[in-house]
């Protein structure tokens, strides 16, 4: 047993040395991604149907995340792990083509005006600082529950899953709020 748990302390170190540098990494090539002057071509529009397929997959990351909440509740450990599972790979794939999208597209500006513009620009710019932070309480949340650390694994949930079930509800509302304006 000892040697069990001290193989998990080696290896917890490493893991959060990885967790460490994925949460620093990906905000800094997101940004620069999209700040970036010139654009990727990618040889057609096919890109353009990106941000659709991205508020379907962050609709779908939040019913993951809610029923992995509700299972949990419930003391369905197995159904929540699978849960939780499912919305961390939706969460994946919504990254890679959220980097795709934005590698090869212009950003969006946003046309609406007066009051709905402050809402706008404010559930924006919450989303995208908690989006940069999120990765950092996700990871540590998946990697302690999958290893089955479970006092690490609530520590840290407290603070990934509000932040990562506020990052995916209002990634869609911001969709939805910009789609009239995209040019493709």
């Amino acid at each position: 047993m000892q040697a069990k748990e001290n193989r998990l302390l080696e290896n917890e170190a490493k893991v959060k040395g990885w967790i460490i540098a994925i949460s620093v990494i990906i905000p800094i090539v997101v940004a620069l991604l999209i700040f970036m002057p010139a654009k990727l071509d990618l040889g057609a529009d096919w890109v353009y149907f990106l941000p659709h397929l991205n508020a379907i997959i962050n609709s779908a990351a939040t019913v993951a995340l809610i029923a992995g909440f509700v299972f949990i509740k419930k003391g369905n450990i197995s159904y929540h792990r699978a849960s939780m599972t499912v919305a961390f790979g939706l969460g994946a794939i919504f990254l890679v083509s959220y980097v795709i999208y934005h590698a090869a597209a212009e950003s969006t500006t946003f046309g609406g005006e007066g009051s709905i513009r402050s809402f706008y620009y404010f559930l924006l710019i919450t989303h995208i600082i908690l989006a940069a932070v999120a990765l950092f309480p996700i990871l540590f949340a998946y990697y302690y529950g999958y290893t089955d650390q479970r006092v690490k694994h609530r520590k840290v949930v407290k603070f990934a899953f509000p932040i990562w079930l506020y990052v995916t509800v209002s990634g869609v509302i911001v969709y939805l709020m910009i789609s009239p304006y995209y040019v493709h």
